[in-house]
């Protein structure tokens, strides 16, 4: 790695380094950033909640907040990897100033452990109103981070531009990587308890967001990466009908290489014998796996196909992700594959509003630097090859032929080496992300409205898209349109104090208005305001919105890049192109 890329890497991990500690010292305290106004006290199903009322960033006005409310029983113990159980009434009053602890898990970007625990369920509620004339919209967003990393906190999620549009925003914990996604073919372990979090947190806003001024009947889910599949999953999924009426999905689907697993029981009980344990029974090695310090069995990647030596990075990286479960006569998240569900039309009919950033893998410049990434995919073509086309397409045989073709496509005559780095990083972001979510839009079955769009916001906020500089790479990095939608925390954001007069402001208030428009309206652009109507997308038009400084809607985004990875998978043999 040169110097420019040292002295990169170590900014992101001083950033980072930052908001670790940061993070500990706010869950101690309870107050960041922001002057209590009052105390106020809720009472929700379980019993009460004692929370604040806060001044919002922007200095036009005050809003409510209730941290750390617990919404299942922790899953310690005998509860490990199991599907969750609704939390008990407490008695007396319960604080909810400061945000439980973040589920365990490793940080990808840090390579280090964050400080979490197993007992990690809980959510964040925040609302402009206590008491409406009428009962207000919610958002309840998903935090992304690959399955196996984040959490719903205000460092990252500050709800203040949320809130201020008179809109409750609820952000959820819930359990990753192994702790999550262990499957070992049983009732008991199924699989999917990470989204089973979701659906349970889901139906705890239903059954008490009334409290907190909201309309459980007017539920939009929200989510980014990770959190933006999960979106889809819950659409998808019959554990989550009738739990929400809108979806907004940023940066993911289950398509994305990243947002599925395969060979998830034999992955989970390959995870035991790294570990120690080799056994075929469930029960022994449940037993085993329980016993166990929770840090142990995450952060770990047992090797099911011999691809995934050099597979494992950044977005093509496989571990504990969501996968379908088998009946055992439980309650199933997942019933099938994304691919089958969409095929039989077997989808909620929620209107969704979906998109992606301009160069969504420029975020895995770093890492794509560092390691051996570049050589390996030089030196092995077919990883290059989508993983869905090369391990279940029909037409994989000829994977020398689409590897081919691929690599001319992209990187002509070159090797895929630092000289094309800025190549391999279109590559990522076009097979990834361009393909999949356009994929995915065009397959969706009638009745329901869907909004589509490409971010291209660039400002002082952006936190990845920078790294792109040097290597005459432009565009919006994945994760950095969350700075548009979130007030976050962190000293580096360059966020405080909120200039609302400013242009990255500008672009901020555009952005939260046309998402909390949907939730409100189920419409991005009700009327002309923000200078452009967003047209609904159809398979005639594929009409999409540009969001940059001015508002402009096209037609057929990216056309030329589905046109080519389709060709791909039709020649490959996938089983939905």
């Amino acid at each position: 790695m040169d110097r420019s890329s040292k002295m990169i890497l170590r900014f992101l991990t001083s950033f980072f380094s930052k908001l670790n500690s940061l993070r500990e010292r706010h869950f101690q305290s309870g107050k960041m950033c922001c002057n209590i106004v009052e105390l106020v006290v809720v009472t929700v199903n379980e019993g009460q909640l004692n929370g604040v009322s806060l001044n919002l960033s922007t200095g036009l006005g005050t809003y409510y907040s209730f941290k750390g409310i617990p919404y299942a029983e922790p899953p310690v113990g005998k509860l490990r990897f199991k599907d969750p159980i609704p939390h008990k009434p407490w008695e007396g009053v319960r604080e909810a100033v400061v945000h439980g602890p973040i589920c365990a898990q490793f940080n990808q970007l840090l390579h280090l452990y964050l400080p979490g625990s197993e007992d990690c369920l809980f959510l964040n509620v925040y609302t402009p109103n206590l008491n409406p004339e009428k009962p207000l919209p919610v958002i309840f967003f998903i935090h992304g981070g690959g399955f196996m990393s984040g959490s719903g906190d205000v460092l990252v999620y500050g709800p203040d531009f949320i809130v201020q549009k008179n809109v409750v925003l609820v952000t959820i914990n819930y359990r990753l990587d192994a702790l999550g996604f262990l499957n070992l073919g049983t009732k008991e372990v199924p699989g999917n308890a990470g989204l089973k979090d979701q659906s349970l947190a889901l139906k705890w806003v239903h059954d008490n967001i009334q409290s907190f001024g909201g309309n459980p009947d007017e539920v939009t889910i929200m989510g980014e990466s990770a959190g933006s599949a999960s979106v889809i999953y819950h659409m998808m999924s019959p554990m989550s009908k009738g739990l929400f009426i809108r979806a907004i999905a940023l940066s993911g689907v289950p398509f994305c290489e990243w947002a599925i697993t395969y060979e998830l029981t034999k992955r989970s009980f390959e995870l035991g014998k790294s570990l120690g344990k080799d056994t075929n029974d469930p029960e022994e090695m449940l037993e085993f796996l329980q016993s166990l310090p929770a840090l142990k069995v995450i952060h770990k990647f047992p090797i099911v196909i011999p691809e995934e030596k050099n597979w494992n990075y950044g977005f093509k990286m496989t571990a504990f992700q969501p996968a379908p479960e088998n009946d055992f006569g439980q309650k199933r998240f997942l019933l099938e594959s994304p691919i089958e569900t969409l095929k039989r039309g077997n989808i909620t009919r929620a209107d969704l509003l979906i998109g992606y950033t301009s160069n969504e893998a420029l975020i895995l410049l770093l890492e794509v630097l560092s390691g051996e990434i570049l050589e390996n995919n030089n030196n092995m073509r077919e990883l290059l090859i989508p993983r869905e086309v090369l391990l279940y397409g029909t037409g994989s045989s000829n994977k020398e032929a689409l590897s081919e073709k691929i690599h001319k496509q992209y990187f002509g005559d070159s090797a895929i080496d630092l000289n094309t780095v800025d190549r391999f990083i279109k590559y990522m972001t076009d097979e990834i992300f361009v393909y999949n979510l356009n994929r995915f839009i065009r397959h969706l079955p009638t009745g329901l409205k869907k909004y589509l769009y490409k971010f291209f916001c660039i400002s002082d906020i952006n936190r990845f898209s920078p790294l792109g500089d040097k290597f005459g790479i432009d565009g919006v990095a994945h994760s950095d349109d969350l700075g548009y939608v979130f007030d976050s925390r962190v000293p580096s954001s360059g966020r405080y104090p909120v200039d609302v007069t400013s242009r990255t402001y500008k672009l901020i208030d555009q952005t939260v208005t046309l998402y909390t428009n949907f939730a409100k309206y189920g419409n991005p652009t009700p009327d002309d305001s923000l200078g452009a109507i967003w047209p609904e997308y159809d398979d005639i038009s594929r009409s999409y919105m540009i969001i940059n400084d001015t508002l402009a809607t096209g037609n057929d985004v990216d056309a030329d890049v589905y046109d080519f990875w389709k060709q791909i998978y039709d020649e490959g043999g996938a089983e939905l192109t």
